[in-house]
């Protein structure tokens, strides 16, 4: 275990990547002790011929860069190829109770499981187990439950179209459609928002679209930490003249400067482009009315036009011609106070004018979002008013323009296509039924909150896990961890040891997998799995390491050995399909609208564009039209009734990756870009907002929520830090400040957890003895 680095906070002043990028990738391959024979690796990622990277879902240029991967993404590889090894007898060494001790980023160090595990309890220990004995305990506890909606089946974004798919089919044969996964907490409003609008809850760009973009919206992201490849083709963007803007409560520094790795000139001259031009900085959740106030103001703009006899504003064809619902939307605009639009969204008139009038120059303008907009309580009718904004325009379904959600993890995405869905289509369990003979549940499964909350009412006692670290994921993490442990059984298809692993049921099992990047071989041959980015491109990634132990199993293999276990095969041949995964494309192009020749056509370098219908401008709602929806703002918050109560003391809570995390994985404890090194529990603060409540930078707080179920949460130990946020706004890091989020704290229509808007005060405190 390397030594813990000194903390300290020093700004950041170079720009974005660069040759700090370069330093901390190599930093990252000595610590993780990457055989030199394995640096190869990296020059086949998001390759034709290579594996798409675990981590982020941006897409690639047709993957046919010989330079594709970025710093993040090499720490995503380096974890995968890393020399470390988690084994029995380490397990035999360490109480859970010791490793619960260790923070998220100890865990993280220890390297890759080798072989399955069970928990002991006379020892508070795991012990190997044979991987049948492991698929018989399974078997066993799934068979005994009296009814299947009392399991419940989790997914991460990690997991492939193959195994993702064949999990779907084995919990909808054995009988329900609890599928809670990490869309539940992230894109879901996304999903369910923009069905209602366009038809379809997907982007409705493609990669080619941003060479033709004149202007880009860039709400509630940081490229620069979450997917950074996207920074390679905003800063083409930038230096052909398109007009960038940033829309966020941060202001991050990928999208000020960026110093392009793949382009030696700018290495070599120590030079940078500059991304954005535009910086808006609503207060935390006041996007939407923002996005309201933008849309009001280019509404008002084409009356102005009409009235002076100017050429419209407004795409009136497209209007007519693709969209209902418009005048009853445009009275609403036009009746919406400036002064309600200015107090909710925390940005003055002027601005928000301003903000408009680069929308209505732009001819061809694509909005990006990440969970800055999704993880609110409002965030469904954000992602509709954005929707509805870009329709004034007629900027969805032309080249240039669209809606582009940049989705988390690599298949977050594809786990949706191919059926890890907790309220499945009709449509789609009709298919699924008839071609494995079977007929699926068709009752409403629980999602992510909904699960946790079951296996505290006791209504859930059987918990799987196909990758992701659920115990630190989640919302509320005392009750979270209280729902995990009242299981009977918790089961972790997972590659690193981490919190979830030590959250555990009565009984548990930690089962490993093979990473993206190693070769997985069946019955001989190397089988390749297949992925879906954020704009609907389905493609193949064949791993090329040796796997970290011979008793790892492929996720698809599991789950084969999994159903087989509890179900047989009289149904459904599970290993069969094991075998080839060939076999499982057959299947999901059987089954799921738009794989037809699903081999054939992944064997094309880059794969296929999955067709979304709103891309070309066919719209998949009940009116055959897009539709303008009509939404209030409203006062009515958890935020706006603890303000009421607490006044300016109150601080909305925004949680939020550091630059060495992904997700729940911590690689190490630096956010280099925002000027924090060797530590992590810090809250970012505005200078105003320390004065009011009597702090400096450099004291220590704790916190707590403002919340009225008489629950008492709180997260101690906090360093505050001046940073440039709006007034009343605070940011920290999650899983740290997980606790903090309440269950019952989540967004209308989509049941997302509000992790971006938690009402919350400070407390002062001294400080911890070992800050980080």
């Amino acid at each position: 275990m390397s030594s813990k680095p000194k903390a300290r906070i020093e700004p950041y002043t170079h720009p974005a990547a660069g040759w700090g990028a370069l330093k901390y990738v190599a930093i990252n391959l000595l610590k993780e002790r990457v055989a030199g024979g394995n640096y190869r690796t990296l020059f086949r990622q998001n390759q034709p011929d290579g594996f798409d990277c675990p981590g982020c879902a941006w897409p690639d240029r047709e993957h046919a860069s010989t330079f594709e991967f970025c710093e993040n993404g090499v720490k995503a590889v380096a974890a995968e190829a890393t020399s470390k090894r988690v084994t029995p007898a380490f397990l035999a060494r360490h109480t859970v109770e010791a490793l619960m001790k260790q923070t998220d980023y100890e865990l993280e160090q220890h390297g890759r499981l080798t072989d399955p595990v069970v928990y002991d309890p006379s020892s508070d220990t795991y012990r190997a187990i044979a991987w049948d004995e492991a698929f018989a305990l399974i078997g066993s506890h799934l068979r005994a439950l009296p009814d299947a909606d009392r399991a419940a089946f989790y997914t991460s974004g990690r997991a492939s179209n193959e195994a993702a798919f064949l999990y779907q089919l084995f919990a909808r044969v054995y009988g329900t459609n609890n599928f809670p996964d990490c869309s539940n907490m992230c894109h879901e409003a996304t999903s369910r928002g923009m069905p209602l609008t366009v038809g379809v809850g997907k982007g409705t760009v493609t990669l080619d679209d941003f060479e033709h973009a004149d202007t880009i919206l860039i709400f509630g992201q940081n490229p620069a930490t979450n997917h950074p490849r996207m920074l390679g083709e905003l800063r083409e963007c930038a230096r052909r003249g398109a007009t960038l803007v940033s829309i966020n409560p941060l202001r991050e520094r990928g999208l000020e400067r960026f110093t392009s790795p793949q382009h030696p000139m700018e290495m070599l001259t120590m030079s940078s482009t500059q991304i954005c031009s535009v910086f808006v900085q609503p207060r935390i959740g006041g996007d939407y009315a923002l996005i309201k106030g933008v849309a009001k103001r280019v509404v008002e703009l084409d009356d102005e036009a009409v009235a002076a006899g100017r050429p419209r504003v407004l795409d009136t064809g497209f209007i007519a011609a693709h969209t209902t619902g418009f005048e009853a939307f445009a009275a609403d605009l036009r009746a919406e106070p400036w002064g309600v639009i200015e107090r909710e969204s925390g940005v003055p008139r002027e601005d928000i004018e301003g903000l408009a009038l680069i929308y209505a120059r732009g001819q061809r303008v694509i909005c990006t979002w990440g969970m800055g907009l999704t993880q609110h309580k409002h965030s469904v009718q954000t992602i509709q008013m954005l929707t509805n904004l870009m329709m004034l325009r007629g900027n969805i379904g032309r080249e240039g323009a669209g809606l582009c959600p940049v989705r988390g993890h690599s298949n977050v995405q594809g786990n949706r296509t191919v059926g890890i869905e907790e309220k499945p289509a009709a449509a789609f369990l009709d298919k699924l039924g008839e071609v494995f003979a079977f007929s699926p549940p068709r009752h409403h499964g629980y999602d992510v909150v909904e699960t946790i909350a079951a296996m505290l009412a006791g209504k859930v006692k059987v918990f799987v896990g196909l990758g992701g670290n659920f115990a630190a994921a989640t919302p509320d993490t005392p009750r979270t961890w209280d729902a995990l442990r009242s299981c009977d059984l918790t089961v972790h298809i997972a590659t690193k040891l981490n919190r979830s692993h030590l959250v555990h049921g009565k009984a548990a099992l930690i089962l490993p997998t093979l990473g993206r990047t190693e070769i997985d071989m069946q019955n001989g041959v190397a089988q390749g799995v297949t992925v879906e980015d954020s704009v609907a491109m389905v493609h193949v990634s064949y791993g090329m390491n040796r796997p970290a132990s011979p008793n790892l199993m492929s996720e698809t293999a599991i789950v084969a050995r999994m159903a087989r276990a509890t179900l047989g095969d009289a149904l459904v041949p599970w290993l069969w399909y094991a075998e080839d995964y060939a076999r499982i494309r057959d299947k999901i192009a059987a089954v799921v609208d738009g794989f037809e020749d699903y081999n054939a056509r992944i064997a094309h370098p880059g794969g296929f564009h999955l067709r979304v219908a709103a891309r070309e401008r066919e719209w998949h709602t009940p009116s055959g039209k897009a539709v303008f929806l009509v939404n209030p703002l409203s006062a009515d918050t958890p935020i706006a009734r603890a303000r009421a109560q607490h006044g300016e003391r109150l601080m909305t809570l925004m949680t939020t990756r550091s630059h060495d995390q992904y997700n729940t994985t911590v690689y190490a404890l630096d956010d280099r870009y925002r000027g924090v090194f060797g530590q992590r529990r810090v809250v970012f603060i505005n200078r105003d907002d320390l004065a009011l409540l009597g702090f400096a930078a450099g004291d220590w707080v704790d916190m707590t929520t403002v919340w009225d179920d008489g629950i008492a949460r709180r997260a101690d130990g906090f360093l505050l830090v001046e940073y440039d946020i709006p007034r009343g706004c605070i940011g920290a890091y999650y899983p740290e400040t997980n606790p903090l989020v309440p269950l019952d704290s989540v967004a209308d229509l989509c049941n997302t957890p509000t992790s971006k808007s938690i009402p919350v005060l400070l407390h002062r405190t001294a400080a911890p003895r070992a800050a980080g």
